[in-house]
């Protein structure tokens, strides 16, 4: 039984292992990320049952785009037709979506899809759904560095002011953008266990869940093993 009293408050996701869901199945890579796209649906839904106020998922990361032109804008499509076909149960259901990353070198209809969804749920105030497209650890903090840099250049900022928070604030993540805590749990699943340019400054102090289970796979009650795991945890950031 999980502890409600001590449900993380930030979970990050890094949904790996639709191409393999496929390939065991005998089925094209696409139809790999269409189940891993209905599996996202069911993980939201249930991170608000459970309360969860941040959820973040890595869609789409910088390094995509060396896949083939086929997966990639099959992918994007798909975004586009989960978005066209969700848009009102999310407003309905109170979740507030952010987009991490830059998602604007991204297919026109896919923006256009985009940005109604971040109109028209931006006043919600239930779940944070932040979904990263088009986006890398390191390329956020490089981003994040050169925006400071021009703060300092024009007088606004000097360098001794320079603080953790100020850092923080300029990332996708920060005040100005999605405003989302540092998660408290990062899953990956599919049994790999790196971050992949994931949530780097972000997941300095984040516990790590790894499960061997493929995304498409990656149910509810799985999703609950996983939170149990971290329950499980003395969390000390350093200390004794």
């Amino acid at each position: 039984m999980l502890d409600i009293e001590r449900m993380p408050e930030h979970v990050a996701i890094i949904m790996d292992g639709n191409g393999r869901w496929a390939k065991k199945r005998g089925l094209p890579r696409l139809a790999g990320h269409n189940a891993g796209m209905k599996a996202m649906k069911k993980i939201a839904d249930h991170s608000d049952k459970l309360g969860i106020k941040y959820l973040t998922v890595y869609a789409f990361s910088t390094e995509n785009w060396k896949r083939s032109i086929a997966e990639v804008t099959g992918i994007f499509k798909l975004l586009v037709a989960y978005v066209e076909s969700d848009l009102k149960e999310l407003v309905t259901n109170n979740v507030k979506v952010n987009v991490l990353g830059d998602y604007s070198s991204l297919p026109e209809d896919a923006v256009r899809s985009l940005e109604r969804t971040l109109r028209e749920t931006k006043d919600n105030t239930g779940l944070v759904f932040n979904i990263a497209l088009n986006y890398g650890g390191r390329d956020e903090i490089t981003r994040a560095v050169q925006s400071i840099e021009e703060k300092i250049s024009s007088g606004l900022l000097t360098a001794d002011e320079i603080t953790e928070k100020t850092i923080s604030d300029e990332l996708f993540t920060g005040s100005a953008r999605a405003d989302t805590p540092d998660p408290e749990l990062i899953i990956r699943t599919s049994g790999e266990l790196r971050l992949s340019n994931f949530l780097l400054w972000q997941g300095a102090y984040s516990e790590l869940v790894f499960s061997d289970v493929l995304w498409p796979d990656f149910t509810p009650q799985e999703y609950e093993k996983a939170i149990a795991d971290y329950q499980s945890r003395e969390r000390r950031f350093g200390g004794r």
